[in-house]
């Protein structure tokens, strides 16, 4: 979209905006430009076909990155108002004018940015604390994905060294291990592809990388949650099921882990390239985005389901086995044993589960982000390095590689809810 210097502001100001937010409202206006532009120059062309032999003196009709202007005589003041997607709320419409003049358009009587904002100095500085805002949102989510990287990569390579820790349900941990930190490089490689260059149109650009980090990004996360959901029902069918072949178990899951995620995307790329193949396929407003939420909320609010129904159960259990014991025992138990399932089975994402991407903005961003960047590490920190059967495995290690050494054996409690 080739915009006029009296459209750059407005321009600049839209995909700052864009990229503060990273939602996809804004890029309405973007998208209704490029419609208008388009809109414009088909009059344009038809115009000069018609008039082709027939030149007469004046301004001929033109596009100047923001509105449409009609053919004028010389002398003759043209007006049109301000575009509604660029006004600010409750700002009623403005006129802007230009006069048609023997050396052709004259300069816009209003700068569209005066014109279509009021306060604009305020606008400006708004505009440069969200930036900020999201500068620092960005930084701790960063980090926050490095800190869970590292600290996966580690639980990782400590179950791969310990084979005698390889049951089937630390094999479903490190699975999960896994599209954690498949989750955390799709995040990095998106944001390197789109948000490297901020100056760039984020809302308009359509490239095969682009497309491909965006389609890499969602199979990670249905990957992520679909895990989430295999732990979930795991521990639920141990609980009712007490004689259960966990080794068959295991592979059923593996195969819908892994399986289902990669049918729904590839479902979702082929249905984007032929029907809805625009920009960077990001477009959280497409009737297609279901294909993926969809999935993602299913397995959100099964979660949710299961962990009422186990709580329910540790409560049993815990007032059955703690009867003859201090009676503020059961609860401190219960209330361990219930909160340790909270990061496993992802529950932080019910809060916005239903509510529209448009919608709480800011505290989305902080729940989501902020929470979900560390979430991998409280995940690997809970299920390995607090695991009482992690550390008596690593104290057995170091007795046989250094038998010398007298190592204190620390009687930790086992930070995993094991039924």
């Amino acid at each position: 979209m080739n915009f006029s210097p009296t459209a750059a502001a407005v321009y600049i100001l839209i995909v700052t905006r864009y990229v503060v937010t990273s939602t996809h409202p804004e890029c309405s206006i973007v998208l209704h430009l490029q419609e208008k532009e388009t809109e414009c120059k088909l009059k344009i062309n038809a115009a000069a076909s018609h008039s082709s032999s027939n030149t007469t003196a004046g301004c001929v009709m033109e596009w100047d990155g923001v509105s449409c202007w009609p053919a004028a005589s010389e002398g003759q003041i043209v007006s049109v108002l301000c575009p509604l997607p660029l006004l600010k709320p409750q700002t009623p419409p403005a006129l802007i004018t230009r006069s048609c003049t023997g050396r052709g358009w004259s300069k816009t009587s209003v700068p569209y940015y005066e014109a279509c904002y009021s306060e604009a100095s305020d606008e400006d500085e708004d505009m440069r604390t969200e930036k900020n805002h999201f500068d620092t949102l960005q930084l701790i989510y960063s980090v926050g994905y490095g800190v869970s990287l590292a600290a996966l990569l580690i639980a990782g390579l400590v179950f791969c060294c310990f084979r005698k820790l390889l049951c089937t349900r630390n094999y479903i941990h490190l699975h999960l291990f896994v599209t954690f930190i498949l989750r955390i490089l799709a995040v990095f490689i998106k944001d390197s592809v789109l948000f490297a260059d901020k100056s760039t149109d984020h809302c308009t650009v359509s490239t095969l990388g682009c497309k491909a980090a965006v389609s890499f990004f969602h199979w990670c996360v249905l990957l992520n949650f679909s895990w989430l959901l295999v732990e979930a029902l795991y521990l639920q069918t141990l609980l009712l099921f007490t004689f259960t072949h966990t080794g068959k178990l295991f592979w059923i899951y593996t195969t819908v882990g892994w399986g289902t995620p990669s049918v729904i995307v590839v479902i979702w790329v082929l249905l984007k390239k032929q029907f809805d193949d625009e920009g960077c396929w990001d477009d959280l407003e497409s009737r297609l985005w279901w294909i993926i939420k969809i999935p993602i909320l299913l397995s959100i609010f099964t979660n949710f389901v299961i962990f009422l129904n186990i709580s329910r159960i540790i409560v049993q259990k815990t007032q059955s086995t703690h009867v003859t014991q201090n009676e503020s025992q059961p609860y401190r138990t219960l209330v361990r044993s219930t909160l340790l399932l909270v990061p496993l089975f992802g529950l932080h994402y019910v809060v916005f589960a239903l509510f529209p991407e448009h919608v709480g903005v800011k505290p989305r961003l902080y729940f989501e982000l902020v929470l979900g960047s560390f979430q991998g590490f409280i995940v690997a920190l809970l299920y390995c390095f607090l695991n009482g059967e992690v550390q008596k495995e690593i104290q057995r290690t170091v007795r046989k590689w250094w038998p010398e050494t007298k190592t204190n054996t620390v009687n930790l409690p086992t930070q995993e809810f094991v039924p």
